[in-house]
């Protein structure tokens, strides 16, 4: 009989493959990572976030306005205002005559997506009522809030965080699990920073002063840009009467990064892409003389004059920051702003030392448990036992090795799921061997007995823990957090089970036995 076979060999190979991969969570003597361990044993951060997509809408509607206006002004079609509804519908007026002709025919040639209500006359002014379909609006909700999740996720990888969990929830909620975390005040600034910069001309030919005490002028806002003194911590805000119009914006940057001025203070320098660049050329060349005003979320960040056209489309952002502050600010623009702002509507925040402590309790009920079974294998199927407890301790590497392998996290709840895969495995031995006692009474050699209860008993093991299976692969479809770190362990443990009772308990019997058919078999 041939030593090796090519069974045999598999075995073996399939059981070293998992002690490499094993390898470096107890050892630093390779490449390959760590198994990861999840947020409730390493400490970190949950949050859900709320995506307030209506603003998107809004957003939206504000854009198809000024478009309207736009159009109006190139068939030189005169309005008497145009403006949003508190339920996101534009309220359009009209004097009674050609430009009420003039807006119709602007509206079927460039807005023909909008859904127009009947106009409504009083004293020779017609008032249209424009809404986006229900369909779009619902797609635009979705669309932010997908397109949120992209940019957390882009901010949180260039943040530092190893194997963040970030996924969409619901219709507008995003779950953030962040193991590992440091500081976890810095990263929830850094996720909620809506980071929409613009660049707006300031409004120097009216009175601030006037605006605040009163009216803005139309088509003007008022900003403010926050300072500090040297040594205080009281803020000092200067008022700007910005123009609402917005120049260029952040879409179109390709690079932001952390300078230093020559007081050796941090800021960002931007840098924007071809079409940019070339806007930036533009507004720069038409304004000289004037105040450029940098806005991010709606705050002054400077204001600087525009002293000559510039050229290569770079520009500076200068404000009281700090380095981490300004790292934050260049990851948020290099990210992307999101495209409506969000809210944490919940937060957990795990200790390293609570991780550890459910570690070390949960380490020890899988050894209790573990111990427990193997000295009842022994007890109970004497020798047969032995190789059930060789086989369990097995499928315990093959979990590891594979949780290692995929880079899955292990959770707290995923040690409850080895600990249910230790007695599943056993579970399966106990199947196994019940058939072949059957068969040595029924008068068989102990050989004929191992190859008769084998296949009796695999269809119903096999039956078992698939069901159980699909069950697992239901809940790591659907679940989150700890529910998906027990599907994880469950999954890899029924199938290191499978391997290890139908095919390695199997192949020890048959290397036992196989010279000495007629042996008696301690079982």
């Amino acid at each position: 009989m041939k030593p090796f076979t090519f069974k045999s060999v598999s075995i073996i190979g399939v059981i070293l493959a998992a002690v490499v991969f094993l390898l470096p969570t107890f050892f630093n003597c390779w490449p390959h990572k760590k198994i990861n361990l999840g947020l409730d044993l390493r400490g970190g951060m949950h949050l859900v976030l709320e995506v307030q997509n209506i603003k998107a809408v809004e957003a939206e509607m504000e854009r198809t306005i000024q478009e309207i206006k736009k159009q109006l002004r190139k068939e030189g079609v005169k309005h008497l205002g145009i403006s949003r509804l508190n339920d996101n519908s534009i309220l359009a007026k009209f004097s009674d005559g050609d430009d009420k002709s003039g807006f119709e025919t602007v509206l079927s040639k460039n807005f023909e997506h909008l859904v127009t209500q009947k106009p409504h006359m009083d004293n020779n002014i017609v008032s249209y009522k424009l809404t986006l379909p229900e369909e779009e609006m619902e797609n635009l909700k979705k669309m932010a809030t997908e397109q949120a999740l992209e940019t957390i996720r882009n901010r949180i990888d260039e943040f530092g965080v190893s194997e963040p969990d970030i996924r969409i929830q619901g219709g507008n909620r995003i779950l953030l699990q962040l193991p590992g975390i440091k500081d976890p005040e810095r990263a929830k600034d850094l996720i909620g920073k809506t980071a929409q910069l613009t660049f707006q001309i300031v409004d120097e030919d009216a009175d601030v002063n006037s605006a605040i005490n009163g009216t803005p002028p139309v088509g003007d806002e008022i900003l403010y840009q926050t300072k500090y003194n040297a040594g205080s911590s009281v803020p000092i805000k200067t008022p700007f009467l910005i123009k609402k119009r917005i120049l260029l914006d952040g879409s179109l940057l390709t690079d932001a990064r952390v300078e230093f001025d020559q007081f050796q203070q941090p800021q960002i320098g931007i840098e924007f892409n071809r079409k940019g660049a070339r806007i930036f050329d533009r507004i720069t060349g038409e304004n000289i003389q004037k105040r450029l005003a940098i806005v991010l979320d709606k705050t002054v960040y400077s204001a600087p004059v525009i002293q000559d056209r510039i050229a290569g489309g770079k520009a500076r952002i200068t404000g009281n920051f700090t380095l981490d502050e300004a790292k934050d600010l260049a990851i948020a623009l290099r990210a992307g702003s999101l495209p409506a702002p969000v809210r944490i509507i919940e937060e957990r925040t795990v200790g390293p030392t609570l991780g550890a402590d459910s570690i070390r309790t949960g380490l020890m009920s899988m050894i209790a448990g573990g111990f427990l079974v193997i000295l009842f294998m022994v007890i109970y199927y004497k020798n047969a036992g032995l190789i059930a407890d060789l086989a369990l301790v097995i499928n315990i590497i093959l979990i590891g090795g594979g949780l290692a392998a995929f880079q899955a996290n292990l959770t707290l709840p995923g040690i409850a799921g080895i600990i249910l895969t230790i007695g599943m495995a056993v579970d399966a031995n106990v199947i196994i061997y019940e058939r072949i006692r059957e068969e040595l009474r029924s008068g068989k050699t102990a050989l004929a007995s191992v190859n008769a209860g084998f296949e009796r008993a695999a269809l119903t093991i096999l039956d078992a823990n698939v069901t159980t299976l699909i069950a697992a692969l239901v809940l790591y479809q659907f679940g989150t957090g700890a529910i998906r770190g027990f599907a994880v362990t469950l999954c890899l443990g029924i199938m290191a089970s499978l391997f290890t009772s139908l095919i390695v308990s199997r192949g020890i019997f048959n290397f036992v036995l196989k010279n000495k058919p007629s042996r008696k078999l301690s079982i």
